[in-house]
């Protein structure tokens, strides 16, 4: 079993422990009810209107983990455990996810620059397993390496991507967690509750950049002709 095996196993494993510790940690969470009583919709609409950010809309959506932020109609997602739920996990969601909205209203860069890149790494993503498969039996059978260099070149756009995303997540957290500091939204040991909260959510983009750039190193490998049998 070569570095490389040995590698996407231990990422897996670690991605399984930190995927396994964030619902621990929410589901632990959801029991500290905040004493000031807001649900996660009314903690998101205060942080939208305290941003005077008045055209983005909270909606509820079904399913679980299903929260997101859509520039594209201003939305803010919130699954309905979050969306009605009275809790530190509830608010840090609900919050994180207006930390989107702020960043779309005062044009963060790192954001901008993963808006221009969705179109292209939904095509990458669709097609870049595709040609890596059909590339390597090209490589090896025939010793054409086009198809598996723009598969290699595909999937260096998809890694990119879950890159580019770190900054943008941890940076709505880090504005969630302030401004739910500076306002007295929650008491103290409500925001460690949901600052640990956000600290394992964040950790599973991290782990999941990493084992993408695995991947992207093993397929490198293959076309530069480094793998060892």
């Amino acid at each position: 079993m070569n570095f490389y095996y040995v590698l996407i196993i231990v990422i897996s494993a670690v991605s399984y422990y930190v995927s396994w510790k964030l619902k621990s940690k929410f589901k632990k969470y959801s029991n500290v009810n905040l004493s000031n009583g807001m649900s996660g919709k009314e903690i998101a609409e205060k942080m939208l209107a305290d941003n005077n950010i008045h055209d983005v809309r909270v909606i509820s959506t079904q399913g679980q983990l299903t929260d997101h932020y859509n520039p594209a109609n201003k939305t803010v997602n919130l699954s309905e455990v979050v969306y009605y739920e009275r809790n530190a996990a509830a608010a840090a969601v609900a919050a994180h996810e207006c930390g989107h909205a702020v960043q779309h209203k005062v044009g963060y860069s790192w954001l901008q620059f993963r808006s221009k890149m969705v179109p292209m790494v939904n095509i990458s993503s669709q097609l870049s397993m595709w040609l890596i498969m059909g590339g390597i039996f090209l490589y090896y059978s025939m010793g054409n390496p086009w198809i598996l260099t723009f598969g290699v070149l595909a999937f260096a756009v998809v890694t990119l991507f879950t890159f580019v995303t770190l900054p943008v997540e941890y940076d709505a957290s880090n504005r969630a967690l302030a401004w739910m500091q500076q306002n007295g939204i929650v008491q103290p040991q409500e925001y460690s509750a949901a600052r640990d909260s956000l600290k394992w959510a964040a950790r599973t983009y991290l782990v999941a950049a990493l084992g993408s750039l695995a991947q992207l190193i093993y397929f490198a490998s293959i076309l530069l002709g480094g793998r060892r049998d």
